[in-house]
């Protein structure tokens, strides 16, 4: 007989990245979901050719009766790994556990308290204790999500989160946007709450990163802003763009045009013309793209849905019935 769990722990191996000794970590994580009260199981993902880490694994579920194991062909990412775990799962609650040791697994159960009328709970490590770079590059890069997207959220890359299962069944993950997991949460209106967990003292050291992460970081900023901002229009983005860049090649090319008719100023050797006939036609292509990408969101409109329905009231009231006549 199949059995059933009320929640799904998913703790993911990375080919690329460090993880912390397994069993201790498992141990610990195993100590405080005991703590929770709910039945649970834990699954394993591992993301890549990691055979030391799939024989350690092994060894943990020979012991233990809830857990399964994932073993990708490759390694394929981040959220890649998160949806390939998440598929595996049973459970009504999905909680991420980083694979090193990133926040104090006694913040476990406080994380399932605090569900209690919320659809996702994320953790904030609180108060940060990181080198001077890390505090520094992670204020920048939660101040931009806050200003460009309209969140409060202080820490999306602390990999503790619990949400409920829907919230996966309404949002597919790919490529690396599983940090922005809370922002596609907030933004088809579920509920999501930020706690402060007590940050583990193994993760306070300074981390240095390739100047490749960054930029790529700020391309997953971008992609974000648009696909949040201006899925459903398009010609928001692109149509005010191209008007400004049109507008300002159109003045541009009026001064031009004054000067060389009422000043006797000739163009030829002007660069500057070519700039305006430059800004003038990208406007006109960025308001096309724009148009194109409406005609095709109308196009397959019925099959988007950017939103939740958290409830429907219902009301059946009797009227009575009354003698128009006898009034």
């Amino acid at each position: 007989m199949k059995k059933s769990y009320e929640l799904s722990a998913i703790i993911i191996y990375y080919q690329k990245y460090e993880y912390d000794e397994i069993k201790s970590l498992y141990e610990s994580y195993k100590q405080n979901l005991d703590k929770t009260n709910l039945s649970y199981e834990v699954i394993f993902v591992i993301d890549g050719n990691m055979p030391e880490v799939l024989n350690e694994v092994k060894s943990i579920a020979n012991e233990n009766e809830n857990i399964k194991i994932i073993k990708l062909g490759r390694w394929f990412g981040d959220a890649t790994s998160l949806q390939a775990g998440f598929e595996a799962s049973e459970g009504k609650l999905i909680l991420t556990l980083p694979s090193y040791q990133q926040v104090e697994a006694e913040e476990i159960p406080k994380m399932v308290e605090n569900l209690k009328g919320y659809d996702m709970v994320i953790g904030w490590r609180y108060p940060r204790m990181d080198g001077f770079l890390n505090n520094l590059q992670s204020k920048i890069f939660n101040s931009l999500i806050k200003t460009f997207i309209g969140t409060k959220f202080h820490d999306l890359k602390n990999n503790l989160r619990l949400f409920k299962r829907e919230i996966l069944n309404n949002i597919y993950m790919y490529g690396d946007q599983d940090r922005f997991l809370p922002l596609w949460a907030w933004r088809l209106g579920y509920k999501v709450k930020e706690i402060k967990v007590k940050q583990h003292k193994a993760d306070y050291r300074q981390k240095f990163y390739p100047l490749k992460s960054y930029m790529e970081r700020g391309l997953e900023l971008i992609s974000l802003f648009f696909l949040i901002k201006f899925t459903k229009k398009p010609i928001r983005f692109f149509g005010s763009s191209g008007l400004i860049i049109f507008s300002l090649g159109t003045i541009l090319g009026l001064i031009l045009f004054v000067q060389r008719l009422f000043f006797d100023v000739p163009l030829a050797d002007r660069p500057i013309v070519l700039v305006s006939l430059l800004l003038i036609v990208f406007g006109i292509l960025a308001f096309a793209i724009g148009l194109i990408g409406e005609l095709i969101i109308f196009t397959h409109a019925k099959d988007i849905k950017d939103y939740i329905i958290e409830d429907v009231y219902q009301f059946n009231k009797e009227t009575e019935s009354k003698d128009v006549a006898n009034l």
